[in-house]
């Protein structure tokens, strides 16, 4: 999550309704274009090799990156989302930390909002993420995505977690590992890569992707890739003995996008009859009579 203070609430939240979004930017939250044609990359790339393993995103805001790694989630594997949502936070700074930010978060909208891109929810653990790994099998998951607490102690707490759930050449994603009103994430973060092993591959504006495993054929893979992309700058970096890559994706097109099924479609039938009324009485009431009359006659099929 890339800011402190959640959006405004739509007149249709604050009459308790739920959330029926058309689209993914519907869905309130801040997961950018660039992140998602990375997200779309890593993962498009691990199904092209035959990486086999499960799903795991710590904390979720209304849904909106994880209605957007709904859609790579293969047969025989499971995607899991933990969150508190309407759960009481385990101390008195995540307390304060989400009663600041994330007042109007609800499981029920989180459900809504997934469920207007797919049809079966994932599996969800409302609690605090510090119970993960009772939660989810070790070195089970190909990709985690850690968006939850801002709290040092916390998100240290988060990546230790991941790096026993993750498999050998497994992907973590860090949001907000850059922002000036969370350094206790860069400092979680910079730290794992100093003290645990974890290995940058590449950093957008506000994500860090890494690894336990090796990154070098990767690391190669994703520099061949934004060559071909006129729409993301890339730096390549020496961080801690190894290249980095850092992403500019200012002017990052959008990859394909899943699905609402409350997406609008084309007027047919009993909507353009509708329309044709309306159509009619504008006609009556604007125009001069002879011009009403000859429309009528051309509407009727008289001459």
């Amino acid at each position: 999550m890339a800011q402190t203070s959640a959006p405004a609430q739509s007149p249709a939240e604050s009459r308790g309704e739920l959330p029926q979004p058309t689209r993914l930017d519907d869905v309130k939250g801040w997961f950018r274009p660039v992140d998602q044609v990375l997200f779309d990359w890593f993962l498009t790339l691990q199904r092209d090799r035959g990486e086999a393993g499960d799903l795991l995103e710590l904390g979720a805001y209304m849904g909106k990156s994880a209605i957007f790694l709904g859609m790579y989630l293969r047969d025989g594997e499971e995607f899991t989302v933990c969150d508190l949502w309407d759960s009481p936070a385990p101390d008195v700074s995540n307390s304060a930390e989400m009663n600041r930010s994330y007042a109007t978060l609800t499981r029920r909208a989180f459900e809504a909002n997934y469920l207007s891109f797919h049809d079966q929810l994932p599996t969800l653990v409302q609690a605090p993420t510090s119970v993960i790994s009772s939660r989810v099998r070790g070195a089970s998951c190909r990709f985690v995505h850690i968006d939850a607490s801002h709290l040092y102690e916390h998100v240290k707490n988060d990546i230790e977690a991941a790096r026993e759930l993750v498999t050998t050449d497994g992907l973590v994603v860090l949001d907000d590992f850059r922002a000036e009103h969370c350094p206790g994430v860069a400092a979680a973060a910079w730290g794992a890569v100093a003290t645990s092993g974890l290995r940058p591959v590449c950093i957008t504006a506000t994500k860090m992707y890494g690894t336990w495993g090796a990154p070098e054929k990767t690391h190669d893979a994703l520099l061949a890739w934004l060559r071909t992309r006129t729409d993301l700058v890339h730096v390549v970096e020496e961080v801690a003995g190894a290249p980095l890559i850092r992403i500019d994706g200012k002017k990052s097109a959008s990859p394909a996008q899943p699905e609402s099924r409350h997406r609008p479609g084309p007027a047919t039938g009993a909507a353009q009859r509708r329309r044709a009324p309306l159509a009619r009485r504008v006609a009556r009431d604007l125009l001069p009579p002879i011009l009403t009359r000859a429309l009528r006659r051309v509407v009727h099929g008289r001459r």
